[in-house]
């Protein structure tokens, strides 16, 4: 790239970026608002709110309700961050750091006597007794929102996760850049025979994650591979397999068309129409055709976590949890499940798909049903979901956008998607790190984040 293309690009990013500094919010630190003082005796009693999940509907839940008179708010949650999800996999690819995509929760939400959070894993929901468990634990509530989001799903092959790790917490994708970084550096030690093996990443499932990682991991390889270690990057050879007729079914056709043309420029191999038949050490089954590969990445289904378990109720499909208009369960209008643990219908009778903007937005309904209630006020009815589109990385400059009837692919969309990011990343030093990564390794094409730390990797 010349010089006077990529001044006005670097240009269009850090204006981009400066702008989705400003802007973002996301789930912002909001201060309480300021409670009128009460009388020493009360006549309203306080509403006990137990929110589990500091995701993105946990959090859009909290940020509405904290500090507010005559709420007790609890967040439990199994770790003590919101993690930024859809940036996960620039963590799996030396792109971010994770300190760069997740915060801590305490930091988040604003000090307040009536806030209690809580680092535990649920083990169940006494819905009779009213009481969220948590090992030996038993925390109370009047009104109980769960938003634990989702897991992966192996299909019924359960001992393939050990195999094909998944993407879905900071665990994951510090694994996955120990094992991607790790066979970058056996395959400049091998003997030619061998690195067709070491340098062979399989992923499998063609959506959103599955087609960022294989562009990321396509990026990776041609920069790193012919910089660091003299082999070229074309060495690399990334298959992106797809059980279903093309990728990122999510998408109108001509943007999944365009996903797959640009990931065949970027050398990545699309193999559509193609289920997975058995995984083994080294080695994928594709139908009759063996693949040896060293690294094996799950990027398919998801399935919800065992909400529907813990709450005595059937599961509907994929695990979630039906729910009715108000996304109360029917028979207990205390508890609310949103999120991807939820089974919620659209406008149009579909399910709602399993996406951030579909949890925050529940999550601000559920907060104003809850206060409306508490102030004697009509609730706000059914739930309506607002859909503001859908966007898709594919790699430097390549992208795809939906807006309804309007479809942008290439750099427009690319730049669209990077201030939509940074708009929605939690914490003002957060947008400064990603912004500045982001705009450092589109002049560079360096990545900084190349660290091997003692994991034991696959080979």
């Amino acid at each position: 790239m010349s010089h006077s293309t990529t001044k006005p690009l670097l240009f269009a990013l850090a204006g981009a970026a400066v702008a989705g500094l400003l802007a973002g919010r996301g789930v912002p630190r909001i201060a309480p608002r300021p409670a009128k003082k009460q009388r020493r005796h009360s006549r309203r009693p306080v509403c006990r709110v137990v929110v589990v999940g500091a995701g993105f509907g946990g959090l859009a839940v909290a940020s509405r309700l904290v500090g507010r008179p005559g709420i007790h708010l609890t967040v439990i949650d199994a770790h003590n961050h919101h993690l930024f999800q859809p940036l996960l996999y620039q963590v799996a690819t030396a792109a971010l750091s994770p300190g760069d995509i997740a915060s801590p929760v305490r930091s988040i939400l604003p000090e307040s006597p009536s806030l209690h959070v809580m680092m535990a894993r649920v083990t169940g929901v006494d819905t009779g007794a009213q009481h969220v468990l948590c090992g030996g634990q038993a925390v109370p509530y009047d009104q109980l929102i769960i938003a634990t989001g989702s897991q992966p799903s192996y299909f019924g092959h359960a001992d393939w996760a050990e195999l094909a790790p998944s993407l879905k917490t900071l665990d994951d994708a510090l694994g996955l850049r120990q094992q991607i970084l790790h066979v970058f550096e056996q395959a400049s030690a091998a003997i030619p025979a061998d690195r067709g093996r070491l340098l062979t990443f399989v992923l499998i499932g063609g959506g959103p994650t599955g087609v960022e990682m294989a562009g990321s991991i396509a990026e990776l390889a041609r920069d790193v591979l012919a910089r660091d270690f003299n082999l070229p990057g074309a060495q690399a050879r990334i298959m992106l397999v797809e059980a279903g007729p093309r990728v990122l079914s999510a998408f109108t056709p001509d943007l999944s068309d365009y996903a797959a043309a640009a990931l065949r420029t970027m050398g990545v191999e699309i193999r559509t129409g193609t289920s997975v038949t058995g995984i083994e050490p080294g080695t994928v089954h594709l139908g009759d055709q063996a693949v040896a590969a060293a690294t094996v990445i799950w990027t398919a289904g998801t399935e919800a976590t065992p909400v529907a378990k813990w709450l005595g109720v059937a599961p509907a499909h994929g695990g979630r949890v039906a729910v009715g208009p108000d996304l109360r369960i029917p028979g207990h209008p205390e508890v609310a499940v949103i999120g991807d643990a939820a089974l919620a219908l659209g406008s149009d009778g579909k399910p709602l798909p399993g996406l951030a903007p579909v949890a925050k937005q529940q999550g601000s309904f559920v907060a104003r049903t809850i206060l409306r209630r508490l102030h004697g006020r009509r609730a706000p009815g059914a739930f309506m979901y607002r859909d503001y589109g859908a966007l898709a990385t594919i790699g430097r400059n390549k992208a795809v956008a939906e807006f309804g009837a309007v479809h942008v692919t290439g750099f427009p969309a690319w730049i669209t998607w990077a201030v939509a990011h940074i708009f929605f990343l939690i914490g003002f030093r957060n947008r400064v790190m990603v912004s500045a990564q982001w705009a450092f390794a589109y002049l560079t094409h360096e990545r900084g984040n190349r660290l091997l730390i003692g994991r034991e990797a696959r080979s």
